[in-house]
């Protein structure tokens, strides 16, 4: 059942531009997962979901390299900083669930009218990046679910832009994250293969339909409520 979730999560979270991480996360919550376990598996899915996303948006054309290389150089060190601190159950939970509950707000939020651009100062963006590095690394996630938002409300550059470069910015943080954690921890889930192979499925799938094939309205608003139930669950459990 959490094999058939991840596939499905993996599939919603690539039609609207995301890797997944949060959605995996939440769904490992939901299973019972321990902590210590969810952290690589969900880094280490999204590495594959954002692979893909990634070289799907390099090809149509929409990445910045401009703005991708302040954020990133800032980004992997910390991330893998993150990756090898080790939280307390108590408060990897609790920072967790603050994450679930942003990203389910963040899904029930439309993205503002575009016009025009205006990217980021040099150190403006090594600040966002190294922030959302770390907090990458300390949660599982990969950055994408708070730079994606951040980047379209302060109009850094066109929507398909900033989700490209978000893709990119969630495939490195999750690789440095993960790596900082394996050279920590030297442990990986055993279910981890099996839910590799679902979210490369689902990954594929729902790069390949799009956004324009389905009702992008109704699965923010399903994600957003298994993103509340699982942030509560984690926070209040």
């Amino acid at each position: 059942m959490l094999t058939a979730a991840v596939f499905v999560v993996a599939f919603l979270y690539s039609c609207v531009g995301h890797a997944g991480a949060s959605g995996y996360i939440a769904a490992m919550t939901l299973f019972g997962l321990a902590p210590d376990a969810i952290k690589p598996a969900a880094l280490a899915l999204n590495i594959l979901v954002a692979t893909l996303a990634t070289w799907q948006f390099r090809r149509a054309g929409h990445f910045s390299w401009g703005l991708f290389r302040p954020l990133a150089l800032a980004s992997v060190p910390c991330a893998f900083l993150g990756g090898w601190l080790n939280l307390p159950t108590q408060a990897f939970k609790i920072a967790v669930g603050l994450v679930l509950l942003f990203s389910a707000a963040r899904f029930l939020l439309d993205p503002p009218a575009e016009s025009g651009s205006n990217p980021p100062s040099l150190p403006a963006a090594l600040g966002v990046g190294a922030g959302l590095g770390l907090l990458s690394g300390l949660t599982g996630t990969g950055g994408g679910i708070f730079l994606t938002p951040l980047g379209i409300f302060l109009r850094w550059d066109a929507t398909k832009t900033i989700a490209a470069v978000s893709a990119a910015f969630i495939l490195v943080n999750s690789a440095a994250g993960l790596a900082g954690h394996l050279i920590k921890t030297r442990s990986f889930p055993d279910a981890a293969p099996a839910l590799a192979l679902a979210a490369l499925a689902g990954g594929a799938a729902g790069s390949y339909l799009g956004s324009a094939r389905l009702p992008h309205a109704a699965i923010k608003r399903l994600l957003a409520v298994v993103l509340a139930v699982a942030g509560f669950k984690l926070i209040f459990a």
